[in-house]
């Protein structure tokens, strides 16, 4: 009587072993792969069951309850594997469409600093001073919360800051209104740059011929920095900054006081041509690259103490 199982087992075990094999194989919707799946499960199931209570039953004296747990167990244990796969499928599943819904919540993100970026830099050609202000504003809590625009943000502000700004023969903005606005971007080009001790990276500054009027970036860390053919009015601080690359001054005046005492120049400091109508400090500055100072006129105080 206990052989009786065993062909059906055996033909059970075999198609749930084809039907799964085949599964695997074959491309085809989940729903559907996970029925086929619980096909050849209970397939299994059923043959590993009728296969082992056979051989079980075969024994001399055997105990047919002890042989029917035992082989219960055996299918229950192909059920208890299945069971664990569906539900790291599912997990597998879940956790993919979790990674898809935030690859696109980043998507959307991007895009809609994006359109940010380029309505402000739009507005920064508004004739509106306090407009003007707004998108210096909106370009710089960009860069806070979106890291990645930082260095192109610092960019537009340099930007702006070259563009020509007259003056009167005595120095004084011919547009106070323009003057308020580049001092906004002066004090927030100054509020991106990280402090003197900041490991990197480090922001760039190209502010070739621009026109500054107290320009403070105190105890900041830049990388770069060109002030070539710049305009300093006023007092300007550069003082206790870091410059981790070259820096270059190359040719340009300062109408006031400049600040450059405990700067350190890890890069070429190029002071070429450079000319101050007004008192420059360097006292306490730490020259660690290539220095040059050919061509430059100091017509006021320059300090150079240790």
């Amino acid at each position: 009587m206990q052989w009786a199982f065993l062909i059906p087992g055996l033909v059970s075990l075999g198609a749930g072993a084809v039907i799964g094999t085949l599964s695997l194989w074959r491309k085809r919707h989940y729903a559907r792969i996970e029925l086929e799946y619980l096909l050849a499960t209970v397939l299994v199931s059923v043959g590993l069951f009728a296969v082992v209570s056979s051989w079980l039953l075969s024994e001399p004296n055997a105990n047919r309850g002890e042989a029917l747990k035992t082989a219960g167990l055996a299918g229950g244990a192909v059920v208890a594997m299945y069971a664990l796969w569906l539900n790291d499928r599912r997990r597998r599943v879940e956790e993919r469409r979790h990674e898809l819904e935030s690859q696109r919540t980043e998507f959307d993100r991007e895009r809609v600093a994006d359109e940010r970026f380029a309505k402000a830099v739009e507005l920064l050609g508004n004739s509106a001073d306090q407009v003007r202000v707004g998108a210096l504003h909106v370009l710089a809590g960009l860069a806070r919360s979106r890291p990645a625009y930082t260095q192109t943000v610092v960019d537009v502000f340099c930007s702006y800051l070259r563009q020509p700004f007259p003056r009167d023969p005595d120095g004084t903005p011919t547009d106070p209104g323009e003057g308020q606005v580049r001092k906004t971007a002066q004090r927030l080009i100054a509020g991106l740059l990280p402090p003197a001790d900041h490991p990197g990276p480090h922001l760039d500054l190209d502010l070739t011929g621009a026109d500054l009027e107290y320009f403070d970036i105190t105890g900041r860390a830049v990388g770069e920095i060109l002030l070539r053919r710049a305009q300093l009015h006023q007092s300007n601080a550069l003082k206790g900054c870091v410059f981790h690359e070259d820096s270059y001054f190359t040719a340009m005046v300062n109408h006031g006081m400049l600040h450059l005492n405990d700067t350190t120049f890890h890069g070429r400091a190029w002071f070429a041509g450079f000319t101050a109508h007004g008192p420059v400090r360097f006292h306490r500055g730490r020259f660690l690259g290539l220095t040059k100072f050919d061509g430059a006129r100091f017509h006021d105080v320059l300090e150079l103490r240790d």
